[in-house]
């Protein structure tokens, strides 16, 4: 695989890996720590967190295909495909090996980079994230994302009750609820990722990983549903497990103790304190 790269305004690298031109940030210093993002972009996914990890880390934000920024043939995405871009832009960073946190799609394809390119991978916190994917209720909610595809309001309005827990959304007003849907359009791009949420799955690749793992699962997530990220759990011996009490975007409901769950992971396996 040849890559090519062209250096963008400030921080922003933007790099061809395959038939896709992707792209990545960073901020910050010190050890990488890659941040996968999920249905939509980095932006979208950890845009808002970058400040709780740069004063530690060089944080870096991929926007894999997908994303609005990166331009590709448009085939269909598949988890080999997306592993293959954020393997080529850990190994373009010169940071590796590296932390590697992913959210939703992000921590499927952050399984599967650490299963498959175990050399670019230090430390593991997939979130959110399933393996296996013959469960017959993640089907068919995904399914009922792709049925909306061409509905925007209607697929918006469906994220929003799957996205977001219950005691979440109760405490939001309408108008709140309806800024929040406005991230969660079913673009082009984002239809592809579902697509390739929809045929994922990494289990049989579980029991390669040797990373220091830390899972985390959502206690209110109705679309990875906590009881999926424990089976993650259970088929990494030597995994930690912890849940946070919200909805499937953590980063949104409880960034605090996300942000510190993750921190202090890190922290305990890198023998600091």
């Amino acid at each position: 695989m040849t890559t090519q790269h062209a250096i963008l305004p400030e921080n922003t690298v933007s790099l061809r890996v395959g038939q896709a031109t992707v792209r990545y940030r960073t901020y910050g210093s010190g050890p990488g720590l890659v941040l996968v993002h999920g249905t939509g972009s980095g932006s979208v996914t950890w845009e808002g967190l970058v400040d709780r990890f740069a004063d530690r880390y060089t944080v870096v934000l991929p926007d894999l295909s997908g994303s609005d920024p990166v331009r590709d043939d448009g085939a269909p995405l598949t988890v080999e495909v997306l592993t293959e871009q954020l393997a080529a832009v850990i190994a373009h960073t010169g940071l590796g090996p590296v932390d590697v946190v992913g959210h939703s799609l992000g921590a499927i394809v952050a399984l599967s980079l650490a299963a498959t390119r175990p050399g670019l991978v230090r430390r593991l916190v997939p979130i959110a994230g399933f393996g296996r994917g013959d469960d017959a209720y993640l089907r068919a909610t995904w399914e009922q994302y792709l049925a909306l595809a061409d509905r925007p309001a209607e697929f918006a309005r469906f994220a929003m009750l799957t996205a977001f827990g219950r005691t979440y959304l109760r405490g939001l007003g309408k108008r709140a609820v309806d800024e929040l849907a406005r991230d969660f359009l079913p673009t082009r791009g984002r239809i592809r990722q579902f697509e390739a949420v929809r045929r994922a799955d990494v289990h049989g690749l579980l029991a390669r990983i040797e990373a220091p793992t830390l899972v985390i699962g959502c206690t209110e997530d109705h679309l990875v549903p906590a009881e999926n990220v424990r089976q993650v759990h259970a088929a990494l011996p030597g995994s930690e497990y912890a849940e946070l009490v919200c909805g499937h975007v953590a980063r949104v409901e409880r960034p605090d103790e996300l942000a510190a769950l993750v921190r202090g992971f890190l922290d305990r396996r890198a023998g600091r304190t």
